[in-house]
């Protein structure tokens, strides 16, 4: 074997070694790289915004696979757990999806029964009603002619007490009725509260919507006792001493 030979042997064998130091270098890295990251989880990414108080469902997310280490122990994994909750915040499309931006939504209990109404937006609801509040749902009604043609005292009435709100709806444009059209044009802004009640409750909701100058809610404080005495049910203007 003469001297080109040699060297030629020798100059392959040093590009075997480097290439397999390039190999064990790479396959370090790769290691060091996985050590830090660690295993991919599938996660839940919002495509679009969410108002507050709204039913989730699986459209409205997208699967992502994210580095198990990056996730917070709170981060939702599996869409199961989105069933029967709704979002108790504004969320916001890109969000990752975790469990303290959900809550059971509220279900009915036996003897109750959903009644939805429209209350006004400025005075009845004003954003701070949410689902599983309790408010005192109150009515105005006009003085009635009596049988001598004598028209008796406006009131105001507590048609309901500690009632539960399961459902706030969105604010809707609502046109005047044709008694309001001439002094007032402006359409209002209501929006659909839906109730959990008796049958007698829901009742007395039903006949306040459709024969009461107005229905407004009264927030109640949560844990406070909701129960009202009977002299304090009802009120008009001569009554007040």
């Amino acid at each position: 074997m003469n001297s080109r030979q040699r060297r030629g042997i020798i100059l392959l064998l040093l590009s075997v070694l480097c290439a397999i130091g390039a190999f064990v270098g790479v396959l370090s890295v790769i290691r060091d790289v996985n050590s830090k990251v660690g295993p991919e989880v599938t996660a839940y990414r919002l495509k679009g915004d969410v108002a507050p108080y709204r039913t989730l469902t699986e459209a409205q997310f997208e699967k992502v696979e994210m580095p198990k280490r990056w996730l917070s122990q709170n981060a939702i994994t599996d869409m199961a757990e989105i069933r029967g909750k709704i979002a108790v915040t504004q969320l916001k499309a890109g969000s990752l999806l975790q469990t303290d931006m959900l809550v059971r939504k509220p279900q009915l209990q036996e003897g109750e029964q959903e009644i939805a109404i429209m209350i006004d937006a400025e005075t009845g609801v004003a954003g701070k009603i949410t689902p599983g509040s309790r408010v005192n749902i109150y009515a105005t009604f006009d003085g009635v002619v009596g049988a001598q043609g004598i028209k008796g005292n406006a009131e105001s009435r507590v048609i309901v007490s500690g009632a539960r709100v399961i459902d706030v709806g969105k604010i809707t444009a609502l046109e005047p009725k044709p008694t309001e059209r001439n002094a007032s044009r402006k359409a209002k802004e209501a929006v659909p509260i839906t109730f959990a009640l008796t049958t007698l409750d829901a009742q007395r909701v039903a006949y306040s919507e459709s024969f009461a100058q107005h229905v407004r809610l009264a927030r109640i404080p949560d844990g406070s006792d909701p129960n009202i005495t009977p002299r304090d049910r009802i009120y008009n203007l001569p009554g007040d001493k």
